[in-house]
C-alpha cells in the first residue's frame, strides 16, 4: 500500500507504467546489463592501458615506433619525421630525413634490449612508451640528436639540438605533424 501511496501501481505494471514480465526476465536483463559495463570497462582498461612494462630486444618501424615483444609502441611525449618525409640542406638539396631518423632508432635499438614503461594507448591502440636502454632514456636521446622533435614533452632537448644545429635543425624542415597533413595516406 506504501507504493500506491507515492503514485506507483502494484500489480502487472511496474513504475514507469511499463508492463511487468515477470522476476526472471527481469534479472536476465539486469544480468544483461551488468555484463554490457562489464565489457565496457574492460574496453576502456585496455585503451587507457595500466602502466605495465615490457623489456627486450626492439626493431625500429620509422622514426618514433618500435615494435617489442610483438607489440607496436609509439615513443611518447616525441614526434619523428615521417619515413618518406624529406628536408632541404643548405644547398637546397633533399636529405631523407625521416630515413635518417629511423636509421637512429635502429641503432640504438641495436645496442641491447630496452626497458619501455607504457602509461596508455594512442588513438590507434597502441602504447605510448618511454623506452630506456641502460641509463639512457631513447625518446630524450632522439630530441637531443635531432632527429626527433618535442611533443608535448622534451622541451629542454629539443632547444638544445637546435641550438646546435643537429640533425634536422641543421636543415629546413616541415614538423612532422604538420608533414603529415598535407601529405595523407
Amino acid at each position: 500500500m506504501l507504493m500506491a501511496r507515492f503514485g506507483f501501481r502494484t500489480g502487472s505494471y511496474g513504475p514507469f507504467g511499463w508492463r511487468r514480465v515477470g522476476r526472471s526476465v527481469d534479472f536476465v536483463v539486469a544480468l544483461g546489463f551488468l555484463l554490457l559495463l562489464a565489457i565496457a570497462g574492460a574496453v576502456l582498461q585496455y585503451r587507457l592501458g595500466s602502466g605495465r612494462d615490457l623489456a627486450g630486444a626492439a626493431e625500429a618501424i620509422d622514426g618514433d615506433s618500435i615494435r617489442l615483444l610483438g607489440e607496436e609502441l609509439r615513443l611518447d611525449g616525441i614526434d619523428a619525421p615521417e619515413y618518406r618525409q624529406t628536408c632541404r640542406d643548405r644547398t637546397g638539396g633533399e636529405v631523407a630525413c625521416g630515413r635518417q631518423a629511423r636509421r637512429a632508432l635502429a641503432a640504438m635499438l641495436a645496442l641491447g634490449n630496452v626497458n619501455c614503461m607504457i602509461s596508455r594507448a594512442d588513438r590507434y591502440g597502441r602504447g605510448l612508451a618511454r623506452c630506456r636502454q641502460g641509463d639512457a632514456e631513447i625518446n630524450a636521446a632522439l630530441v637531443r640528436q635531432g632527429h626527433a622533435v618535442s611533443y608535448g614533452a622534451y622541451q629542454a632537448e629539443e632547444a638544445e639540438a637546435k641550438a646546435a644545429g643537429r640533425g634536422i635543425w641543421a636543415t629546413s624542415f616541415e614538423r612532422p605533424e604538420a608533414w603529415r597533413r598535407s601529405h595523407p595516406r
